[in-house]
């Protein structure tokens, strides 16, 4: 039998307007410490969010924060001061609490085998 893992992850959600709560689900983040992995994965749905946030939404921004969450997770000089924590540092302060354009879920628990599989079975179910 293979071996479980114990992982973490949230969901990357684009909140235009704060003060209305809405969102969309644009990636995910998942760490296991077992395998030594913190990855995200992102998709901009951008027809989508200039729906749900109007005219004035900076697309370009709001990549330039997804590939900085790619970045940190990556580690090493890339991914600036916080990128060069240990990986559940690392994963601890991509996934705190924030009131910003771009926020996380809860960090929810699971146990898999692969975690680059279960980081695509995720954003299969929670993005895409």
């Amino acid at each position: 039998m293979p071996a479980m893992h114990l992982f973490e992850y949230a969901v990357l959600r684009v909140v235009p307007r704060v003060e209305r709560e809405e969102f969309l689900n644009v990636g995910v983040i998942l760490y296991c410490s077992a395998q030594g992995f913190l990855q995200t994965r992102c998709h901009l749905p951008e027809a989508r969010l200039q729906a749900l946030a109007g005219p004035g939404l900076d697309l370009d921004d709001l990549r330039a924060r997804l590939q900085a969450f790619e970045r940190i997770c990556g580690g090493r000089r890339e991914g600036g001061p916080i990128g060069q924590l240990a990986v559940a540092s690392r994963f601890r302060w991509l996934t705190a609490m924030r009131s910003t354009i771009v926020q996380t879920s809860p960090v929810h628990p699971g146990l898999c085998e692969d975690a680059a599989a279960m980081l695509d079975r995720l954003y299969e179910q929670l993005v895409v």
